[in-house]
C-alpha cells in the first residue's frame, strides 16, 4: 500500500538523485519541471526557486497524474522532472509517486536550501 515510500517502490523503479548545481542549467533551458512539494506556509516563509510549480504533497497525485483531469499542463510535455521540499525527504517520496504515475524521467534534487546555495534564483 505504501510502496511509494520505501526505495524502489512497488515498480522497482528508482528515483535518481541530481544536484541542484546540474539542475539550475536544465531548468533555466525548458528541459526540466521543476517542483516544489512544500506546503504553502514554508514558501510564504522562505520564497521559492525561480520557475518552480508548486504542488504540495496533498495534491501530487491529482495535479501530477497525465490521466488526471486536474494534471497541469507541465506535466503532460514529457519533460524530465527536478523535486525538491526542505530537506529531500519529501521529494524521494513524491519522485516515486511521480514514477508510478507513468513519467520515466524523475530526480530528487533534495532541499530548498540546496538550490540556493548552488546560486538558484528564488522568487518571494
Amino acid at each position: 500500500m505504501f510502496g511509494f515510500l520505501r526505495p524502489g517502490g512497488s515498480s522497482g523503479a528508482r528515483v535518481e538523485r541530481m544536484s541542484a548545481r546540474d539542475a539550475i542549467p536544465k531548468v533555466s533551458a525548458g528541459e526540466m519541471v521543476l517542483v516544489d512539494v512544500r506546503e504553502a506556509m514554508e514558501l510564504r516563509s522562505t520564497g521559492r526557486a525561480q520557475g518552480a510549480v508548486h504542488v504540495p504533497m496533498a495534491a501530487l497525485r491529482m495535479r501530477c497524474d497525465p490521466s488526471s483531469p486536474e494534471c497541469m499542463k507541465e506535466f503532460k510535455q514529457g519533460k524530465a522532472i527536478g523535486i525538491y521540499c526542505a530537506s529531500g525527504a519529501r521529494s524521494s517520496g513524491a519522485g516515486q509517486m511521480l514514477l508510478q504515475l507513468g513519467h520515466t524521467e524523475v530526480y530528487n534534487l533534495g532541499g530548498f536550501y540546496e538550490w540556493q546555495s548552488s546560486g538558484g534564483k528564488v522568487v518571494r
